[in-house]
């Protein structure tokens, strides 16, 4: 018995020895001989991708990408097969319709039950899926969803004015609009796709599934970063609270497209799933079946709202900071229309170029998705920016590092929606002169502006969204004077926290691929 003790002790032993070489040896590999390893970056990045996931977890990952290149340049090696880009050139090299790459094996982690337009890996599954999706996406289809979209929008300009008080000469009671946000937005997206508004701007029923979706997307973040987590089910070990919200997120999900898929599509209801479920792609004649249309259900819970909350959240962040920007948005949307209900989708709206500026600098500064957003070269290899690179690499543009780059955005942390407006002055330099905005200026800041991405895989919501966004708060800004709440906000940064949480007048966010937020803290009183 002792010798065979003997010989079992000698074997683990010899089997530890071999792995603990064959370690040194990866690590010695990856750092000194492996093809990307003239690239600098973390010592640690280079050996393993625990470094990204410690990152996934702590919820900074979009600061650490501004912080590395901060640190190391505008080429940083942030993974042992993964190097990321901080230029405009690269976003085009990468994200652009003749790229030769695919989505990355980072998308596996939300694949649930079925891939979907979002996180399918092949490129001719994908554009058949977008092709059936983007017709519940037309400008027809959308203008037929307008009437829920302005039931909710209505329910929350008469839900963030409650609470006011003599006291107080008006004004209402701090809101959290992060929360206020967020209800919207699922109350929308509701209507849109599943035939309900959940009501949660009315009542606390439903707003549970806030955290839910929250936890999904920390766990596709978690087990996209370092893969071999979920592969092993690590994530239900390490991320037990996570893994476990997930699940029920994808109950809550197919809980509310079994319910949907009910009604068919012989109702008078024009949302989502009335397109989808009559949709098929022109050129195979192929629809969703029921696996995909889950699929489906589950990014637009996500996409559908936690984006847009946070954009708009964003935009009040910053507009009740900057006193010169509230004036014009407000003054610009109440010299435009006679009363609240002529505020909707159209040429009027659209013609309201500050706010929209207002809008697409909050979502520069503090992007809904502001991570990577990671490409696999394909066969035959890419050059990026000038870098050639073999297949296989992971390949990305961070989008809260390139957005804020001086040398497409002057004073790169600094809001000013001016500069999106061709004429419009601003001092942009150091010496305190104004600056005229030109054509070129715009198209320069145009170039590394990706709050959606670019390219085939850019959001197919987008116009959907600034519709909500553009609508909201162009109402918001006619009903209400609005200004900071006084007191602390945890919207806002500190000096004492981390590099690059320091700025006060930053909107702080926490990366789950995309954003979580608390705040900003805001007060309404109703226009005289």
């Amino acid at each position: 018995m002792a010798e065979t003790f003997s010989h079992l002790a000698y074997l683990v032993s010899g089997v530890s020895a071999l792995g603990l070489i064959y370690a040194v040896g990866l690590a010695v590999y990856r750092v000194f001989f492996h093809p990307l390893a003239k690239y600098p970056g973390p010592l640690l990045a280079k050996i393993t991708d625990a470094y990204q996931l410690y990152h996934a977890w702590k919820g900074d990952r979009h600061l650490e990408f501004w912080r590395l290149h901060e640190k190391y340049g505008k080429v940083v090696r942030f993974g042992p097969n993964s190097v990321s880009f901080n230029s405009n050139a690269a976003l085009k090299d990468i994200y652009g319709f003749k790229s030769n790459v695919r989505k990355a094996e980072f998308y596996d982690a939300f694949v649930h039950p079925a891939p979907n337009t979002h996180n399918t890996r092949d490129k001719t599954m994908h554009a058949r899926k977008r092709r059936v999706l983007s017709q519940a996406f037309s400008d027809s289809a959308i203008k037929e969803m307008e009437k829920y979209i302005l039931a909710n929008v209505r329910s929350f300009c008469e839900q963030i004015g409650l609470g006011a008080s003599e006291e107080q000469k008006g004004w209402t009671v701090p809101k959290n609009m992060a929360d206020w946000c967020n209800y919207l937005a699922m109350d929308i997206l509701g209507d849109l796709c599943f035939g309900k508004a959940f009501h949660m701007l009315e009542r606390p029923d439903n707003r549970y599934a806030l955290d839910l979706v929250s936890m999904a997307t920390t766990r596709h973040s978690i087990c996209g970063t370092m893969p071999l987590v979920g592969k092993l089910h690590l994530d239900k070990v390490l991320f037990h609270k996570i893994a476990t919200g997930r699940e029920k997120y994808m109950a809550y999900s197919k809980a509310q497209l079994t319910e949907r898929t009910k009604l068919g599509d012989d109702t008078d209801r024009r949302d989502f799933f009335y397109h989808l479920l009559k949709a098929r792609d022109p050129e195979t004649g192929m629809g969703f079946a029921t696996p995909e249309l889950w699929g489906e259900s589950n990014l637009l819970i996500i996409a559908g709202s936690d984006t847009t909350s946070t954009a708009m959240a964003a935009t009040l962040f910053y507009i009740v900071r900057n006193a010169a920007a509230l004036q014009k948005a407000t003054e610009e949307v109440r010299a435009r229309f006679s009363n609240a209900e002529e505020i909707c989708q159209g040429q009027a709206l659209n013609s309201c170029a500050y706010l929209r500026a207002c809008i697409d600098e909050a979502m520069r500064m503090s992007p809904s998705v502001g991570g990577i957003l990671p490409r696999e070269v394909l066969k035959g290899g890419i050059t990026i920016d000038g870098e050639p690179l073999p297949e296989g690499t992971v390949v990305g543009t961070p989008h809260y590092t390139v957005q804020h780059n001086p040398a497409y955005y002057p004073r790169p942390f600094s809001y000013i929606p001016e500069r999106w407006v061709v004429g419009a002055r601003k001092t942009f330099s150091a010496g305190g002169g104004e600056d005229v905005v030109t054509e070129q200026d715009v198209a320069l800041a145009q170039s590394a502006f990706c709050p959606f991405s670019v390219g085939p895989r850019g959001c197919i919501g987008k116009g959907l969204a600034y519709v909500e966004m553009m609508t909201t708060l162009a109402r918001v800004l006619f009903m209400y004077d609005l200004r900071k709440a006084a007191g602390f906000d945890p919207a806002e940064g500190s000096p004492d926290l981390e590099w690059g949480r320091q700025r006060v007048d930053e909107f702080q966010l926490i990366d789950q691929f995309t954003s979580m937020k608390d705040g900003p803290m805001v007060e309404f009183r109703k226009r005289a």
